[in-house]
Order: C-alpha cells, then sequence, then structure tokens
C-alpha cells in the first residue's frame, strides 16, 4: 500500500538569496498540495472507486518532501556556506518520531489484541523494521515470497514511504555538501551529479517494475529519482522565480490536472511505478515549479484556501494513522474476511483525522518546539534514539509474548497412524471423520509455524518465480538412480513434494522437481498479474522438454484450478481439456508414466488464520463438498484428456475430506490440513506419504 511523506516546515527562500531580515515566503500551495496528496491515498485506502489510483499521492509526497528539505539544505549552504548533518538528523528526529514511535506502539497493541495470532510476530517484525525505517525491504522481499503474496496487509504497511524517504536522507545531505564544495556553489553543477542519478533510478524503477514489481514498488533505488525531482527543483529555484505570470498559472493548473488524472485512471492492475509515475510526479513538479514564481490565477489560488492548508498541516499524522485503523478495527469487530465497506472505512478514516488533530497538539508540536531542544541537537539526537529503542523493545515483546491461543486435548499422531496403519486409506478416512472440534494440544507444527514451513523446493529456489523462464537444476533423492520421477505443475504439484521426498529416499529414485509460480499444466494462456502470463507457456515448453530428455519412468503433474484464460473460449470445458491433452501428450512423448494429481479441495478462508480465532470452535473453519472443489469444469477436463492420453489420475479429495459427511476439517490428528487459504501444510503432506506410495509405487515399477 502507498503511504505518505512526512509533513516538513512549509517556509521556503524567497530566492537563492536570504530573505531581508532573514525572512522566507510561506508557500500555502504546498500545504494545499499535501492536502490533495494525502487525500489521494487515504480515499484510495477508504476503498473509493472514483480514485482507485489514490495511491500516486505517495509520489507526489516524494517530490514535496525533496524539494522542501533540499531547499533547508540549500538555504544553510547559502547563508554559513556549511552544512550540519548532526543538526539535520537532529530535526529529522524531532520532527518524525514522536507521533510514528505513538503509532507504532499503538498499533502493535492493536494487532496483539484483535488481529491474527499466528502473525503477531510478523507483525512485529513489521513494527521493529518500521522503527529502524526498513520495512520497505521486508515488504519487498514479501511480495516476492510466492506463499506470502495473499497475506493480509500489515498494520504497518504504510510506513515504508517513510522507509524511502530515510534511506534517502542519509546519504543526501553527504552527497549535496560534497557536490556544494567541489562546483563551488554553482548549483547548475551541482545539479549534474543528481540528473545522473535520477535517470538512472527511472531505468531502475522501469526495469524493475517489469521483472520484479514489489521490488519496484517498495525499494528505494527505484523511487529515488522521485525524491530527486524534487531536490533538482529545489536547486533550479532562482531560475524558476523568472518564470512569466503567463505561463506559471497554466503549468500550474496542468499538473494538478496530471495528478487528479493518475488518481482516476490507475488501479490496483495498473503496472506502477515504472513510467507511469511520470504522470503524478511531474505533475507535482509542475505545481512547485509554478509556485515559485505564484500567479494570481494560478492552481495556487486553490491550494492556498485555508481548508486545504490546514488538511495539509495534518497530513503527516493522518497517513500515520489512517492505515492501522482501516487494518485492525474490522477484525476488531469481528469480520472474517478483515475488510469494512466504503462508508465504514471513510468513518475510520475521519476518525483517524481527528487523532491526527490530537497527535500535533499534544505529541509534535509539543517535543517539537520544546525549549529543551531548542539549538540542541544532540539532545534531540537522543530523544530519537531513545523513542526508536523504545519501540524495537515493544515489538521485540510483542514477538516474545504472542497472544495464547487456546487448545484442547490431545490427538492421534497422525503420521504415526497411517504409517502403522495395514490400510492407511481406511484409517484416514476414520481419522477424518472423528477430527475434532478444538486444536488439539500435540499439533505439530505448533499453529504459528504452519505458514513458516517450507519444504526443499522453496528453501534451495526451485520454484520458480513469475517472470523467470529458467528451468533449475533440482535434483533430490538417489542423484544416481536409474529410475528418475519428475514432479511437474505449479505450488499445488510443489505442495506435495514432502511426500515424494520421502519416497524418492525410501525407493531409491531420482526426483527432479520442475514446479513454477501460478503456472499451470495446460497449455491455456492465462492471466497473471493484470496480462497474458506468456513467461508460464514459455516455461512450460521448456519444461516438458527438459523432462522428454531426462526420460523419466514417472512423471507426477499437478496445478491449482485458479487462474482464467488470457483468451476465454465460448466452451470452457472444451478449452481446458484440449489443453491439458496438448500437455499430457508432449509428456508422455518419451514413453513415461504419466500421474495427474488432481486439485485439492480448498478450505473456505486461510485456514490457519480461521484456527486461530476459532481454536476451540474448528468447524467454523471447515469447508464443504461440493463447495471445496474450487473448479469442478477444470476436474472434469483433467479427466478427459488423462483418458485420451492414457494418464492415471489420483483424486486427493478422499484424503483432505470426509467421505461421508462431505466435511473437509482443517485439522486431522494432530496437524493441521492447510498452511493458508489453498495449499495443504507440509506436516500433512509428509504424514499422507503411506496413502500416496501404492498408486506411485504401481507406475514407477520395481527396481
Amino acid at each position: 500500500m502507498p503511504s505518505t511523506g512526512p509533513a516538513e516546515v512549509c517556509t521556503l527562500p524567497a530566492s537563492s538569496r536570504p530573505a531581508p531580515g532573514g525572512g522566507h515566503s510561506l508557500r500555502l500551495d504546498i500545504q494545499g498540495l499535501r492536502a490533495v496528496a494525502v487525500g489521494l491515498v487515504v480515499l484510495s485506502h477508504a476503498g473509493v472507486s472514483q480514485v482507485s489510483g489514490g495511491y500516486v499521492g505517495v509520489d507526489v509526497f516524494f517530490v514535496i518532501s525533496g524539494f522542501l528539505i533540499t531547499s533547508l539544505l540549500l538555504r544553510e549552504l547559502t547563508t554559513t556556506g556549511r552544512l550540519s548533518v548532526r543538526s539535520f538528523f537532529a530535526r529529522r528526529a524531532l520532527r518524525l518520531l514522536p507521533a510514528s514511535s505513538l503509532v507504532i506502539a499503538a498499533a502493535l497493541a492493536g494487532s496483539w489484541l484483535f488481529l491474527s495470532k499466528v502473525r503477531l510476530a510478523e507483525y512485529a517484525g513489521d513494527a521493529l523494521a518500521s522503527a529502524l525505517y526498513a520495512v520497505n525491504f521486508r515488504l519487498a522481499a514479501a511480495g516476492t515470497d510466492y506463499l506470502a503474496q495473499d497475506s493480509p496487509p500489515s498494520p504497518f504497511q504504510h510506513f515504508w514511504s517513510l522507509a524511502v524517504e530515510e534511506q534517502f536522507y542519509l546519504v543526501w545531505p553527504l552527497l549535496l555538501l560534497l557536490c556544494w564544495r567541489v562546483a563551488r556553489g554553482r548549483r547548475g553543477l551541482v545539479m549534474v551529479p543528481l540528473v545522473v542519478l535520477c535517470l538512472g533510478s527511472f531505468a531502475d524503477s522501469v526495469l524493475e517494475t517489469n521483472s520484479s514489481a514489489p521490488w519496484a514498488y517498495f525499494g528505494f533505488a527505484g523511487r529515488g529519482w522521485e525524491l530527486g525531482v524534487g531536490a533538482l527543483l529545489a536547486l533550479a529555484a532562482a531560475r524558476l522565480e523568472r518564470l512569466p505570470a503567463a505561463l506559471v498559472g497554466p503549468l500550474t493548473w496542468l499538473g494538478l490536472a496530471c495528478v487528479a488524472l493518475a488518481a482516476v485512471r490507475y488501479d490496483d492492475a495498473t503496472p506502477f511505478p515504472g513510467y507511469r509515475a511520470l504522470l503524478p510526479v511531474l505533475g507535482a513538479a509542475l505545481v512547485l515549479a509554478g509556485g515559485c514564481a505564484p500567479a494570481p490565477h494560478g492552481a495556487g489560488w486553490l491550494l492556498g484556501r485555508r481548508p486545504l492548508v490546514r488538511l495539509g498541516g495534518l497530513s503527516y499524522g493522518w497517513y500515520l494513522w489512517h492505515w492501522p485503523l482501516l487494518v485492525i478495527v474490522p477484525a476488531a469487530l469481528g469480520r472474517a474476511d478483515g475488510t469494512a465497506e466504503v462508508p465504514l472505512s471513510l468513518g475510520l478514516c475521519a476518525v483517524a483525522l481527528g487523532l491526527a488533530w490530537l497527535t500535533l497538539r499534544l505529541v509534535e508540536n509539543p517535543v517539537r518546539f520544546h525549549r529543551a531542544f531548542r539549538g540542541r541537537p544532540r539532545r534531540a539526537l537522543a530523544l530519537g534514539a531513545g523513542l526508536s529503542a523504545g519501540a524495537t523493545v515493544l515489538s521485540l515483546t510483542a514477538a516474545a509474548v504472542p497472544p495464547t491461543i487456546e487448545v484442547g486435548g490431545p490427538a492421534p499422531v497422525l503420521a504415526q497412524a497411517l504409517a502403522g496403519a495395514p490400510d492407511p486409506q481406511a484409517r484416514l478416512a476414520e481419522l477424518l471423520e472423528s477430527s475434532g472440534a478444538g486444536l488439539p494440544s500435540n499439533l505439530v507444527p505448533a499453529l504459528p509455524q504452519v505458514k513458516a514451513s517450507r519444504s526443499a523446493v522453496y528453501r534451495d529456489g526451485c520454484h520458480v518465480s513469475y517472470g523467470s523462464t529458467e528451468t533449475p537444476s533440482c535434483v533430490y533423492g538417489d542423484r544416481a538412480s536409474s529410475r528418475t520421477v519428475v514432479l511437474f505443475g505449479d505450488s499445488h504439484a510443489a505442495q506435495w513434494f514432502p511426500a515424494l521426498h520421502r519416497l524418492a529416499i525410501a525407493r531409491g529414485w531420482k526426483l527432479v522437481s520442475l514446479t513454477k509460480a501460478s503456472c499451470k499444466v495446460a497449455d491455456v494462456t492465462i492471466i497473471s498479474r493484470h496480462k497474458p502470463y506468456t513467461a508460464c507457456d514459455t516455461w512450460r515448453s521448456h519444461a516438458v522438454a527438459r523432462i522428454n530428455a531426462l526420460h523419466p519412468a514417472l512423471v507426477v503433474v499437478s496445478s491449482s484450478d485458479a487462474g482464467d484464460p488470457a483468451r476465454p473460449a465460448d466452451d470452457p470445458l472444451q478449452q481446458w481439456t484440449a489443453g491439458f491433452e496438448d500437455t499430457f501428450r508432449g509428456l508422455t512423448a518419451s514413453g513415461a508414466h504419466l500421474a495427474v494429481v488432481l486439485d485439492t479441495p480448498w478450505p473456505k478462508v486461510d485456514a490457519v488464520d480461521c484456527a486461530a480465532r476459532n481454536s476451540l470452535h474448528l468447524g467454523v473453519c471447515a469447508n464443504h463438498l461440493p463447495e471445496a472443489i474450487h473448479d469442478g469444469t477444470r476436474h472434469t477436463a483433467v479427466r478427459s484428456a488423462a483418458a485420451a492420453t492414457g494418464a492415471s489420475v489420483i483424486d486427493p479429495e478422499p484424503w483432505v475430506c470426509a467421505t461421508r459427511t462431505g466435511t473437509c476439517p482443517v485439522v486431522v490428528g494432530n496437524v493441521a490440513v492447510y498452511r493458508d487459504d489453498s495449499h495443504l501444510s507440509e506436516a500433512y503432506v509428509e504424514a499422507l506419504t503411506p496413502v500416496l506410495a501404492p498408486a506411485l509405487n504401481r507406475l514407477v515399477g520395481p527396481a
């Protein structure tokens, strides 16, 4: 989610020279632009569809921040010839940390009380990273983690833009000072290296948006150019003051229109930032540039109105408070999906505005302007260090003392029960029918660790990401064996790896894993991330060719029933059947046996989160047949294609759902069945090894 930058003092030098008497002109238009930016972000987060691209407000804030901070630094360089880095960071600490530390503490408390108990450690880590201005790296990494991509939003997610700004300001004052001295105060020369850096950052943003969108969105490298544009404007302020009035007015209105156009035309499907960020960034730049030589009929006439100016003064606090309220309050009200309708969201945003006003009056200004810190940067830095340390201690404490999840009595140990049973399938059916109403006291792994468990295909980087078309060499089991088994498909194929790995070790098979994020087995181009998933098609053809070159004894294929065709056909059943047939025929070209595992029944919500909320009433979380089958049409297509190509079909439905009642429990024996809202857990799949083994043994054949 986008965030806004901090609200700095809106005073700028009237020119490159000190104003008479050391005064400065007040840029009310900047306060008004800040109000527009935060308003767009807040409305977008509240779900107002008319401003679905309101996240561009953060880009506007980056430009404003780069302009204001650089103007303040230039004022100091111009008047004194030097730059006090210590005083600079002291001012930043006084401005940012009192309010942000308060919000971090409040959001931590709300997370502990109302949000998912199994995610508390994750949220505490986000809080810690937010306090240290590094949460953008954490969010970018999570965005490229396939199994974490559908996680609910963190109440600390909005701190990412503050992290980007502070990372910029760790290097910018020193870089500016160095360039100033080398260029001997000639601003034109100072701009040269900054222009080069901005172009490099913009190029990185464009490339990363296409290859790794989370890093482009949250990363410093792809966002630095936006702050740099503001800095360039500050360096050019003296020349901008000489802009003709006839030009200034239209430029500022054009800039405001660019920001508004991006807000109403962009949405979640828009690849962003990349080159599309140019529209709001250049729009903000036009408004700021025109404001250096204000015209009576420019956009400053609107932006300088008192309501917008006052709202701009509250923008920092409003941004800090609104997002935690939008995330935590719906959960506190008992909404299972953790979301709120637009009217409730707008009401919460209004509450956040009230909290912003209180925070400004009772926390921000009293600390910022207290005489104890006036002219004493060491004290300000000590206060900042203390606040950061306090937020760190709170975060670590929350992670170390998570809320209690109530449990019932012990349950049968699933792995032992199936391994020791004469008929593992019959024993599993009994356990499915008798699954308890509460979490067992001997659940393994413990519920908070279920999501963290990752099989070797994820730990080793063998599950290929969205953009890649490579087929890495991932070989397990007996590497020297003459019998090769291949696992092929998407993450719903990769979920079977723990069982196949155990069988490969026990039977002496060479196990080759070839799986890719959301890439379907069927030769049908699907939509992924709002565009045709052509990287999947390329990877699939490469993988099939590699499988045929391996001459395996068996290929185990599976894929999720999710995913919509990029070119929907009038007859979806025929389209999917033909797509599966094409792939199956390609895989059996080498004479390998083909075992097609149907997609597993899905839980109705994230099973782990639901179990944490209803630990003694797990029936609330259980799904039922036939609703648990995500796409019955695709199941039919798989069976038809398998019959046409001689492939064997393995239906895992009786391994997940009780045959008599049709109930699909979230816990069986002492093991959680699911890890999220669609994938089976590592422990459950490994426990199913004795159930899966007979079908595969027959297909692989004797040694």
